[in-house]
């Protein structure tokens, strides 16, 4: 296609990353911009926040729903999501989840201390063993294929060196299966170029 594409985005959002991987499997080419710009305010006037997609100057907003679009959009590569209705209705639940109970967990041991911290370390972890569990021994969350949930998922694995530090505990003891899906996926070259280095997120 030779559509304009603009990704206003910021290095280390986990839902920035899931822009960049869905625009690296379908092998779009785009322009990167910061988020800090009046085009941000103009595209995005609502919400105010990264990613936005844009595409010949008209805006997709909020993570989800624009790697849904991508996903609708180029279909030269491989589906992110089945073709299969209630496959698409599973995975947009699973990708839900992430996004309602992850983040608030993560949310809450960055900006808290003590006590608070430590709950939610725990609040990880049982989502991290809930969201293990439902992978059980697939390779991916979608079966054979690196799929939607896994796309949904895989940025958070960016984090896990700092809370894993902040916390002194091993994600790998307590899911050893969802460490092994995630370094599979780390092996893909649109996985592994968009997603910044453990560390370089930790001194962030």
């Amino acid at each position: 296609m030779g559509d304009e594409v603009i990704l206003l985005d910021f290095w280390a959002s986990m839902f920035g990353m899931r822009v960049r991987i869905a625009l690296a499997e379908k092998g779009v080419k785009y322009e990167f911009k910061v988020n800090k710009s009046p085009l941000l305010l103009e595209m995005n006037p609502i919400h105010k926040k990264i990613p936005v997609l844009i595409q010949n100057m008209r805006p997709i907003c909020e993570s989800l729903i624009i790697v849904q679009y991508i996903d609708e959009v180029w279909i030269n590569k491989s589906a992110l999501l089945s073709s299969d209705p209630y496959e698409r209705a599973r995975a947009r639940f699973w990708a839900d989840y992430v996004d309602n109970k992850f983040y608030d967990a993560v949310n809450k041991v960055w900006t808290t201390k003590g006590d608070e911290m430590e709950a939610g370390m725990k609040e990880i972890i049982e989502v991290h063993k809930v969201l293990e569990e439902e992978l059980g021994d697939k390779p991916y969350f979608g079966g054979e294929t690196f799929g939607y949930v896994d796309l949904a998922l895989i940025p958070f694995y960016s984090l896990f060196y700092t809370y894993e530090t902040m916390a002194n505990l091993s994600i790998e003891a307590e899911c050893p299966k969802l460490i092994a899906w995630a370094k599979r996926c780390m092996q893909k070259e649109s996985v592994a170029k968009s997603l910044p280095d453990q560390k370089k997120i930790y001194g962030f």
